[in-house]
């Protein structure tokens, strides 16, 4: 059966790419651009972002989905099925330009009113949590018009949290996101700054010392505590070189919490290229 209303979002929500097309979710391309070349996010694997830094000491920039790679797929879909409806759910538009692309690439279309555009205000699994949550629930209200999926998205968004801690200062020192000297700091002092995805911006919030394994845990409890996070399920993110401590800390952690469902997804390239090797992060919903 031809599915109606389609879910769009991007490759830097990190939806798994099999996943996606099993659920018949499309992904509009990001990329990152790196020595003077630029790629669609998704062609490559995050390690390379990681190669990239070790070789040059430069962390290579990202950029959103551009109007023509929505006209491109918009157009497609519905030559496709003239009767779809699109459900597009953004990457935050406050970090990207991904948001206004999607409003131009829809202006004077015979079919602007036929879709819907969401900010998540959310980034990475932030975004891609939203993403599957509403896919849900279209599954279980297959006559659910498309403004009530939209109103459906909302409130999911509004609900959704998200944190993540960098391993190191490094690619936040390469990036122009902190100074040397206190890079050089925390790095000596083992300090890790939570990232906190605050009204769709990436805010630093409180700072953890010790261990990826002491802060995980620490951080889990903090981040339940302050949010109050449903029980049905947890996503955690993992990122290249992740240390194994994180995972088995994680996992234990959350089962006894009573979490139900405990999510794994890998970041792709765009969210690699801020968090760097070794971070991992927390999405839930309050």
């Amino acid at each position: 059966m031809t599915k109606n209303i389609i879910l769009v979002a991007e490759t830097g929500s990190d939806t798994p790419k099999e996943l996606a097309q099993q659920l018949g979710i499309v992904l509009i391309p990001m990329h990152v651009s790196m020595g003077g070349e630029t790629f669609d996010d998704g062609t490559f694997p995050p390690e390379d972002v990681c190669s990239y830094y070790d070789k040059t000491g430069k962390i290579p920039t990202t950029s959103g989905s551009t109007v023509y790679d929505f006209e491109s797929v918009f157009d497609s879909i519905f030559q496709n099925n003239p009767n779809a409806q699109i459900l597009y759910l953004a990457y935050s538009a406050v970090t990207t330009c991904s948001y206004h692309s999607a409003e131009l690439a829809i202006e004077g279309k015979p079919y602007k009113n036929n879709v819907r555009l969401i900010d998540t205000k959310q980034v990475s699994v932030g975004q891609c949590s939203i993403v599957l949550a509403v896919n849900k629930w279209l599954e279980n209200n297959p006559n659910a018009t498309l403004d009530e999926a939209a109103h459906k998205a909302q409130e999911i968004c509004k609900r959704t949290q998200m944190c993540f801690v960098p391993k190191n200062l490094k690619y936040l020192r390469a990036g122009g996101r902190c100074s040397n000297a206190a890079a050089l700091i925390g790095n000596l002092l083992q300090l890790h700054p939570c990232i906190e995805i605050i009204d769709g911006k990436l805010v630093a919030c409180k700072k953890y010392r010790g261990s990826m394994g002491k802060t995980a845990r620490a951080l889990l409890h903090d981040f339940d505590i302050r949010h109050k996070l449903d029980r049905e399920q947890i996503y955690f993110i993992n990122t290249p070189y992740m240390e194994d401590e994180v995972r088995t800390v994680l996992n234990y952690e959350a089962a006894a919490m009573g979490f139900k469902k405990i999510i794994w997804i890998k970041t792709g390239c765009v969210i690699t290229c801020h968090g760097g090797p070794g971070a991992f992060g927390i999405v839930g919903i309050q």
